[in-house]
């Protein structure tokens, strides 16, 4: 069996392989084979391992930048480098890029690694699930492991962590990639498993969210287990919020309205989304952004955030998407001009925005003078907007002149740099936006035709405007939308934002025009998740249509897999154009 694929499944025995003592015999065990018993077999251990295991979800999605991540937001729009670094460059949008998957292909490493570490997470937390679940024959109940006291609140908190955990890998495979393996108890430790679609995949995950949210709400009946419940140990999430009971399942069901809607790989399929649902899990979601404290020692890293906001060759703002917020007519002027001569001169674009995410000022100095990016190079100093424009002549101008852009995201700049105590990337850090839940319920009342309701939630970061000492952004600071249906241009007749292009978009002749409640929505939400968790334009822009045409809209399973279930070379296989039918994006609504 290919090691890739056994090292998931090997994992479920944890080192575990030394042997076991008995009363009455020593007992040598092959050293080769792994012992459950003995890793999993006092309490304490299970619970241990458990504990550590979010530690190893957030690594896998965030904790390097070998990983799908830069090539997602470069196909995405959401990022330009004309770097080959981990797959960036060769998927590049508007050039025909695939997601190729033949054995040794270049992006091995990225396609790869969130699928194993899932893959990882799943199959351990069952194996430790698969304990907590085991009879005690002399006390008749459940508790951790086989051996040494336990209660059944402490038990059931471990039970709640855990199918939270199943939850969120098998949502993440889900996500990405067209098929992966769910864990089961009944597996034996080397048996991968037998690949299950994306959509049973993501069932199995909103089912375990279901478990984790039924064991959390079973109160002690004992008053003496009630120290045992929650909240859980400091050390399982590191986050600045302690996660109660109230906040564990706010915590929870703001994971699945993500995965409700995020799922969808075409415009039809997020249409068919149980949108209700997204909405209910939307409102039961937390209540502030959600943080993690991260540390550059014991992690959790987020190895793309310090890319990004390294302002080198590994980052710009491409003005295809952030261009909407231009109010001088440069935009227009730009997707007026074919494809291949943008940028023609060196030149980029300077927007002019009303927004206040946006620096300020008709001209690049003056935008230069209300925000440059050393006042927010202070340790725990937000930066005063989102986006900032570089200094006249630190253009890169590298690669297609399509992705040429002044503009540079900040609004994490001073985390990366200084953290919270002048230490970089130390310190807690948002890695789940409340208004990204405010926007999926927003999504959720308009594709139910409750405009009024959806237009409220999209008003809150439209309007709201520069707060605190010194003074940041929190919003847009745009007029609010005030007639609430599928058609109205949001206000601002000239001043409009979002503008947003008429196809068709790659060739000359492309117009622009006000957007609906729609667009203000798509815009609002693409804004205020820009770089705040794992690929959030992508997986927002293929449900919405709006990827460029050919773009592909999932990966498919590593070829190491593929191999080592018996595939030949001829049966592997990759997505977008030329590949699997049904695996590209087709023409967005702007025409690109």
């Amino acid at each position: 069996m290919h090691r890739n694929l056994i090292r998931s499944v090997l994992l479920a025995a944890t080192v575990a392989g030394l042997g076991a003592c008995s009363e009455d015999s020593l007992i040598v065990g092959n050293p080769n084979q792994g012992n459950q018993d003995l890793v999993l077999g006092r309490p304490l251990d299970a619970e241990n391992l458990l504990g550590t295991y979010y530690r190893r979800w957030h690594s896998g999605v965030y904790g390097s930048i070998t990983d799908i991540e830069g090539m997602a937001n470069q196909i995405s729009l959401m990022n330009f480098s004309s770097l080959a670094n981990n797959c960036q460059n060769n998927h590049t949008p508007f050039l025909g890029a695939t997601f190729f998957n033949n054995a040794g292909n270049t992006c091995q490493s990225e396609q790869q690694r969130l699928y194993y570490a899932m893959s990882e997470v799943d199959r351990v937390v069952t194996t430790v699930m698969g304990r907590l679940e085991r009879p005690d024959t002399a006390a008749g109940v459940l508790r951790l492991g086989i051996y040494g006291p336990s209660t059944p609140a402490r038990d059931n908190r471990a039970k709640a962590f855990g199918e939270f955990l199943r939850g969120l890998a098998r949502g993440y495979l889900a996500l990405v990639y067209d098929s992966a393996s769910v864990a089961a108890k009944e597996l034996a430790t080397l048996d991968p498993g037998p690949l299950r679609p994306y959509t049973e995949v993501m069932d199995s995950a909103y089912a375990a969210l279901a478990r984790a949210i039924v064991y959390a709400n079973i109160v002690p009946v004992n008053l003496a287990d009630s120290g045992q419940t929650f909240p859980l140990p400091a050390t399982w999430i590191p986050s600045p919020t302690s996660f109660s009971r109230v906040e564990f399942i706010r915590l929870v069901q703001s994971y699945r309205a993500r995965f409700r809607a995020n799922v969808a790989r075409t415009p039809a399929e997020r249409q068919a989304a149980n949108w209700a649902l997204v909405i209910a899990d939307a409102q039961a979601g937390f209540t502030a952004n959600h943080q993690i404290t991260a540390s550059t020692t014991t992690g959790p890293f987020i190895g793309w955030r310090a890319q990004y906001a390294a302002f080198s060759t590994w980052h710009q703002m491409p003005p295809a998407i952030i261009g909407m917020a231009d109010v001088s007519g440069s935009y227009a002027t730009w997707i007026a001009t074919p494809l291949g001569a943008r940028g023609a001169g060196s030149n980029s674009l300077t927007l002019v925005t009303p927004d206040l995410r946006f620096p300020q000022g008709a001209t690049r100095a003056l935008q230069n003078a209300d925000f440059g990016i050393t006042s927010c190079d202070v340790s725990s100093t937000p930066c005063k907007r989102y986006f900032v424009n570089r200094a006249a002549g630190s253009d890169r101008n590298e690669g297609p002149g399509f992705g040429w852009s002044n503009y540079d995201f900040a609004r994490f700049y001073s985390w990366v740099r200084r953290g919270s105590a002048n230490s970089g990337q130390n310190g807690p850090t948002p890695i789940f936006m409340l208004a990204e839940l405010r926007l999926l319920e927003a999504e959720g009342h308009y594709r139910l035709g409750a405009y009024a309701l959806a237009g409220a939630l999209v008003n809150q970061t439209r309007t709201a405007g520069m707060a605190g000492t010194p003074l940041v952004a929190t919003g847009g600071g745009l007029p609010a939308i005030t007639v609430f249906d599928a058609t109205t241009p949001v206000p601002g007749a000239a001043n409009c934002v979002p503008k947003v292009p008429v196809a068709p978009f790659l060739t000359s002749g492309t117009a622009i025009a006000c957007g609906n409640l729609w667009e203000a929505l798509k815009y609002e939400k693409r804004i205020e998740t820009a770089y705040t968790h794992f690929i959030p334009w992508y997986l927002d822009g293929r449900g919405w249509g709006d990827l460029p045409q050919g773009t592909p809209t999932y990966w498919a399973v590593p070829f190491q897999d593929l191999l080592a279930r018996g595939k030949g070379l001829a049966d592997l296989y990759g997505t977008g154009p030329g590949n699997v039918a049904g695996s590209a994006s087709g023409l967005s609504t702007y025409g690109w």
